[in-house]
């Protein structure tokens, strides 16, 4: 049975941070599922296409990685695509109490399902999607917190 390993997120956008959890998961898993989930309560500045775009092109050299778009329970997601974890990247201490909530009612949910902490890269903890998009939204350099790919899409816009 292969070890498939789903990372949700909004991935909006796509941080360095992100990309250190998930290049650090891939030893660990036969396959890591990005999830972009579709959340109706958060604001984004991205379209879901636009994320898995740049997910496929981080990494189109990566067999183990995939990108998809996804609505609802996480769970639910999970069992959909045979996904055994959930990987969640933690920066701080107040990261992991709110994660350990979610894994907590996912296991509630799903016992079948376990939830993966991995921490960040201590470079990467001040990188956060949200004050990516302030900066990107107030004009400033957000490239030093993006894969190449992403900062130069960001950029043209």
């Amino acid at each position: 049975m292969s070890r498939i390993c789903l990372f949700p997120g909004t991935f909006d956008p796509v941080t360095l941070g992100h990309v250190d959890i998930i290049d650090r998961a891939l030893p660990l898993f036969d396959k890591v599922v990005v999830g972009i989930g579709l959340n109706a309560s958060k604001a984004v500045m991205f379209s879901p296409e636009q994320r898995l775009q740049w997910i496929k092109e981080i990494y189109k050299d990566q067999p183990k990685v995939e990108g998809a778009i996804y609505e609802g329970l996480t769970v639910n997601f999970c069992k959909t695509i045979n996904a055994q974890f959930i990987l969640r990247g933690i920066r701080y201490v107040s990261d992991f109490e709110y994660e350990k909530t979610i894994a907590d009612a996912n296991r509630t949910l799903d016992k079948s399902i376990e939830t993966i902490f991995l921490t960040g890269e201590p470079k990467y903890t001040s990188v956060a999607s949200t004050i990516v998009r302030d900066i990107i939204r107030n004009n400033g350099d957000a490239s030093l917190f993006l894969p190449e790919i992403v900062a130069k899409s960001v950029s043209k816009k």
